[in-house]
């Protein structure tokens, strides 16, 4: 008998250790994503700028300092940290499901049988009384046996998920970090208009208190002078206006910090930085590595892998071993006498789903529809990037023409202006001529502003969309 058991336990080993390497599932493989041999016209490189720690690309000692304040109070990032700290217990479940489970359970019962009952009758012919009392306390062991590797895909994808999550904390990093140094920027251009605008102020006093004087003296009418006050008016309407958008702007800054709305100090100016000419890109395939919003579009797409093969196991057989001891007695002063009171039961079971009605069937339809909806989210996260790494180089590049034009446009109109003024004093030049060329020197002045603002801008763009900020 002895030898029979123990040539049963034999082959049942085997077959579970065969069954154990079947494994339900294909394992992760990346699909194929089309990507260029380098971004536009841009040679390729080895390294990149988005290798650079966000400190070192930021040079600025106050964009440093917000960016270090956004890091820590945004409330979106605080947000993604929660996620990940959720997939984090999600993983520590899923690597528990290998082990057995197990259940305490005390209980006590007292049954008061009809005395015309068989149990009733031999109770009473016995002289057992009229109840029967029970009183147990056992542990129950469950403990399904990874025979599919359903247990181990599960695991699999719960890792996935939360190198999603991460990852996704990550992308949350590099959107603020950029979110940051473009408002910072901005807000150093709206700084400059406001100098612009008070300048052409003073400027335009001076011209209507020239023009007075012509009209003193006989030489224009009352038309000329209000024509400069009017001049005079529209300069001065953009000093409230761009003070109002500074204010707007620090508010936006403070609230991306986590903090109350209030100023920024700041000693920086809009032309004290400057754009790089050759900023390296590194090569696509590089970045899709890199930038985290792709990789948690991949380790989305792992994941929805991983559930694919734990539906497959779903619908085979699965292996169940379960056990209860402990001690039980019909009466309250025998429940503790030990060894006799001691219990145990020890059980195996295989089950084969047969019958239920589509779930199983549907439940792996849609985890595989699923998994191509993955595949096309990583494939359009992929072109995404591409996109916008490319968008940013079109940028800088005709940005810098841009920039060019727009210097010499101001070193033209504020030309202008000079000899306008003094062609008006000779009597040359028509007080229009003057007007004119002051109100073209300030909007190119103003335009030039923003065309700064603008290149440090794309800069940021191709930076984060690179795959820069989280490091």
């Amino acid at each position: 008998m002895n030898t029979r058991y123990s040539t049963f336990i034999i082959l049942l080993l085997s077959l579970v250790v065969g069954l154990a390497a079947c494994r339900v599932g294909r394992n992760y493989e990346r699909p194929p994503v089309a990507l260029p041999s380098q971004f536009g016209n841009v040679a390729p490189s080895d390294s990149s700028i988005a290798e650079m720690e966000w400190k070192r690309f930021f040079s600025d000692a106050t964009l440093q300092q917000l960016i270090d304040k956004a890091l820590t109070g945004n409330y979106d990032l605080q947000l993604a940290v929660k996620r990940v700290e959720a997939s984090q217990a999600y993983l520590k479940q899923a690597k528990a499901a290998w082990l057995p489970a197990f259940n305490a359970t005390a209980t006590a019962n007292t049954n008061f049988p009809s005395k015309n009952s068989f149990t009733g009758m031999n109770l009473s012919n016995f002289n057992f009384g009229d109840h029967i009392e029970d009183y147990n306390l056992g542990v129950g062991m469950s403990w399904e046996i990874d025979v599919w590797g359903k247990i181990r895909r599960q695991r699999e994808a719960a890792q996935a998920t939360l190198l999603q999550s991460y990852e996704g904390q990550r992308a949350v990093q590099t959107g603020l970090v950029a979110a940051i140094a473009s408002s910072y920027f901005n807000l150093l251009m709206l700084d400059n208009q406001l100098a612009i605008a008070k300048r052409n102020v003073e400027l335009s006093d001076t011209i209507v208190q020239m023009i007075r004087l012509q009209k003193t003296a006989g030489e224009v009418t009352e038309l000329a002078v209000q024509q400069a006050i009017s001049q005079k008016q529209t300069a001065a309407l953009l000093v409230p206006q761009l003070e109002q958008g500074i204010g707007i702007q620090e508010n936006a800054i403070r609230i991306l910090t986590g903090e109350l709305p209030a100023p920024i100090s700041r000693t920086s100016r809009l032309h004290d930085f400057q754009v790089a000419d050759s900023l390296p890109t590194g090569i696509p395939a590089a970045m899709v590595s890199r930038r985290p919003d792709v990789r948690a579009a991949e380790m989305g797409l792992v994941a929805a892998n991983a559930r694919v093969g734990a539906a497959q196991g779903n619908m085979y057989p699965s292996l169940n071993i379960t056990a209860n001891g402990g001690v039980n007695a019909f009466k309250a002063s025998n429940w503790f006498t030990l060894p006799a009171s001691l219990f145990g039961t020890v059980a195996g079971s295989i089950t084969q789903p047969i019958f239920q009605r589509r779930a199983l069937k549907t439940q792996l339809e849609v985890a595989k529809i699923e998994r191509e909806q993955s595949v096309i989210s990583f494939r359009q996260a992929t072109l995404n990037a591409v996109g916008e790494v490319s968008d940013a180089l079109i940028k800088l590049d005709k940005l810098k023409t841009q920039q060019q034009i727009a210097g010499e446009q101001v070193a033209t109109t504020q030309l202008a202006v000079q000899q306008a003024q003094m062609l008006f004093r000779s009597g040359m030049a028509t007080y229009l001529e003057v007007i004119t060329a002051q109100s073209r020197a300030l909007q190119a002045e103003l335009g030039q502003a923003d065309v700064d603002r603008q290149r440090l801008s794309a800069m940021v763009d191709l930076y984060r969309s690179l795959g820069g900020g989280w490091k």
